[in-house]
């Protein structure tokens, strides 16, 4: 009983500073405080229920196998067409894959080893049929289709495997062979680069100059590897229960090493000041979890939070994707509150040792009247030219957004040793970029003999229509009464004119066919459903918007009392999240910088990624709002001086939030410069730029700027919404960014 008492009497007082009355703290908000209380009481039982837990989910996640399916589909027109082919043509109902031909000299010269490449896939699982081959006109190239039995997210990968093994099988040095779309992706992926490693070395460097030690340097590094770890193994398994597509493990990892590290990275830094400050290890240890530990809780769940939108979209594929991140980051989360307090406990004194030579000061140094605090008093003097400039070039950053075009990248960006790349050039150069993404047309015919005749007259006019390259002959089903069309473009299928194509088709070509019959047709396949899909993202996008700064708005209304401090921070994060929007369009899709970036092809922004990079951005920048609100928020509560507070705020905090900065950049930028998916190119350059211009731009120009010029009403929260609105708190004391 008595060490319970001093337990909680040393909470209470660790939860106070210089200069205050230690009071009652709140029994929730000192939870992580207790908590690293016990973990580090129990440290071997802690480091060996994570060992064992790791073990144990490694185990299971081993045994059932990861099932992860890129299934981006299900809206619109598109899934129309799907349900009428799995209705009408059972054998069409599956997805479609082309296996190429290519000879230097006369294809003619191949034909009896084609005509058996194409036998020898005809009888394989999951194979339809095989269409006989279609020559081109360079005298070079052939191509056939292989109909799958189910669509790309339904195929297992060994068959599909096994149909690209057959194929190649029959290659010669005189016969290239390679099979493309979507159905191929399922088995083909490019080699993961070192994306991770680069980070996690880039974040080495990095802490060992803000520690100056090995030992508090890996700390950070080694919990948010086994939270990243477990974080994996959670997610092979949830991928039997969700649609989590092949890309979430990467995408996980990018987001787990980088909270990860950043928020450990806050914790130790509480740490190492409360050694310094003359605490016991235990009692350092009580202070930085009832510190930063509070802060590092309250911004995890703010990123939580954000994630939550995308449930809003109602797309499996994105709720695998939210449901694999939010795993990521509770796991991280978790790891940090208690496997970290169970290895300080085994550090205790020696987290300063093997110190390296030339570090920057230590972080236990006091901020006060630093470089960071002269800072603020530069912009602080001159808040209307300095806020002017920094909102200025925000705006000019942001400008490329409004040229932001939302469609699924093709297969023109993989690499260049996939085979999905191979046959996508083959059919680009032999026939046209188009035929890499066919529309798949089906008409309902209820019976009449004039239906027939509708349908003739319309295949006749396909072929004036601008941006059809070919039709292929007409299938009609067992009874008649509907038919299925394949229509080639003449684009590819990222291009704007397909997408062009398909509403011209479905809004004119269409009508004016059908109109006073009873006739339907509509307009499908896998390129018309990316389109649909990338539709029907954009038009959700604005509501997770509005959703996630609505509610992020309440909680820092809640925290910290006030009006303008919430609608501040809405705005600069929508400044924030519109500059890295701006810079993946100039880049990816303008081609700006395309030799810095290794920009091959330029193309659309995947619409996944604006609503991915809008939740988490918009998290980890609340992240660091509110470590440096909270720190402003107790100078102002004890001086009632705002000019003084904001200075102090920014002093405190500016290297801590810009070491944590770096070491996000770092992570998210390594996915940039080495990572084979264009996909994480674009999602990580995004996320890079995002989190700079927030630490940089946002936090020590405009943050100080317009706290300046609004001085006391900052803090200002009407009477009746102060007393119908919830009270939060994070409780933080003087040093604790020092």
């Amino acid at each position: 009983m008595n060490s319970m008492l001093k337990s909680d009497t040393m909470n209470s007082m660790l939860a106070t500073g210089p200069g205050q009355t230690a009071g009652p703290v709140p029994q929730g908000i000192n939870r992580p405080g207790r908590i690293g209380g016990w973990c580090y009481d129990h440290r071997r039982i802690v480091l060996a229920a994570w060992i064992i837990g790791l073990l144990a989910l490694f185990g299971a996640a081993s045994g059932l196998g990861p099932h992860f399916r890129d299934n981006f589909g299900g809206v619109g027109q598109a899934q129309q067409v799907q349900d009428i082919l799995h209705e009408q043509f059972p054998s069409r109902s599956g997805d479609s894959a082309r296996v190429v031909f290519h000879s230097p000299g006369p294809i003619d010269a191949a034909t009896d080893r084609i005509t058996e490449a194409l036998n020898g896939i005809r009888p394989l699982p999951a194979v339809v049929s095989v269409s006989p081959p279609i020559r081109a006109d360079d005298g070079h190239t052939a191509f056939a289709t292989i109909q799958f039995d189910a669509v790309s997210a339904d195929l297992a990968k060994p068959e599909v495997q096994r149909v690209i093994d057959t194929a190649r099988s029959y290659a010669q040095p005189d016969l290239d062979v390679a099979l493309g779309g979507q159905p191929i992706s399922v088995a083909v992926k490019p080699k993961p680069g070192p994306s991770e490693a680069i980070g996690i070395g880039a974040a080495i460097l990095i802490m060992l100059v803000a520690f100056g030690s090995v030992v508090a340097m890996g700390l950070p590094i080694l919990v948010a590897l086994v939270g990243v770890g477990v974080g994996y193994a959670v997610v092979a398994l949830v991928s039997h229960l969700l649609t989590e597509p092949s890309f979430g493990p990467a995408l996980m990892a990018m987001i787990g090493l980088g909270v990860g590290i950043d928020y450990a990275l806050f914790i130790v830094t509480r740490y190492r000041q409360g050694l310094t400050d003359g605490l016991d290890p235990r009692a350092a240890l009580l202070h930085a979890m009832a510190t930063a530990g509070r802060a590092v809780l309250f911004a995890g769940t703010t990123v939580l939070i954000s994630l939550c939108g995308l449930f809003l979209v109602g797309q499996q594929f994105l709720d695998g994707l939210a449901a694999g991140t939010i795993l990521a980051v509770l796991t991280v989360l978790a790891a940090t509150i208690t496997l970290l307090p169970a290895l300080l406990g085994f550090a205790g004194h020696t987290i300063d040792r093997w110190r390296v030579p030339g570090p920057l000061r230590s972080a236990t140094t006091g901020a006060e009247r630093g470089l960071w605090w002269q800072w603020s008093r530069v912009v602080q003097q001159r808040p209307v030219l300095c806020g002017s400039a920094a909102l200025l070039a925000l705006l000019v950053l942001a400008v490329p957004t409004f040229a932001m075009r939302l469609a699924f990248s093709d297969s023109g960006n993989d690499p260049a040793e996939l085979t999905t790349r191979q046959a996508y050039d083959l059919l680009s150069d032999a026939y046209g970029p188009g035929f890499n993404g066919p529309l798949v047309l089906v008409a309902e015919l209820p019976g009449a003999a004039s239906d027939h005749a509708v349908l003739t007259a319309f295949e006749q006019r396909l072929a004036t229509v601008p941006g059809i390259a070919r039709a292929a002959a007409t299938l009609y089903n067992a009874s008649g009464d509907a038919a299925v069309l394949t229509v080639y473009p003449t684009s590819d299928p990222q291009s704007a004119d397909t997408a062009a194509l398909v509403e011209r088709l479905r809004n004119s070509v269409v009508p004016q066919a059908t109109t006073g019959t009873d006739v339907r047709i509509l307009v499908g396949g896998q390129t018309a459903a990316g389109i649909d899909e990338s539709a029907h993202l954009g038009t959700r996008l604005p509501w997770v918007i509005g959703l996630v700064i609505l509610l992020s708005f309440v909680l820092l209304m809640a925290v910290f009392r006030s009006i303008a401090i919430p609608l501040k921070a809405a705005a600069m994060n929508l400044l924030s999240i519109g500059a890295a929007y701006g810079a993946i369009v100039a880049v990816y899709q303008w081609g700006w910088l395309s030799m810095i970036f290794g920009v091959t092809r330029t193309g659309p922004i995947d619409p996944w990624i604006p609503l991915m990079m809008f939740t988490i951005t918009f998290g980890l920048s609340m992240d660091y709002e509110v470590f440096l609100l909270s720190r402003i928020q107790e100078e102002w509560r004890r001086r009632q001086d705002n000019s003084a507070a904001v200075a102090h705020g920014i002093a405190a905090t500016g290297r801590i939030i810009t070491a944590a900065a770096a070491i996000m950049v770092c992570v998210f930028g390594s996915f940039v410069i080495d990572d084979p998916l264009r996909t994480l190119n674009v999602f990580g350059l995004g996320l890079a730029v995002a989190i700079l211009v927030d630490a940089t731009v946002v936090r020590m120009i405009l943050a100080p700027a317009i706290m300046q010029l609004l001085g006391r009403a900052n803090w200002w929260l009407p009477r009746w919404l102060d007393r119908i609105t919830p009270h939060l708190a994070i409780e933080t004391d003087d040093a604790q960014f020092g």
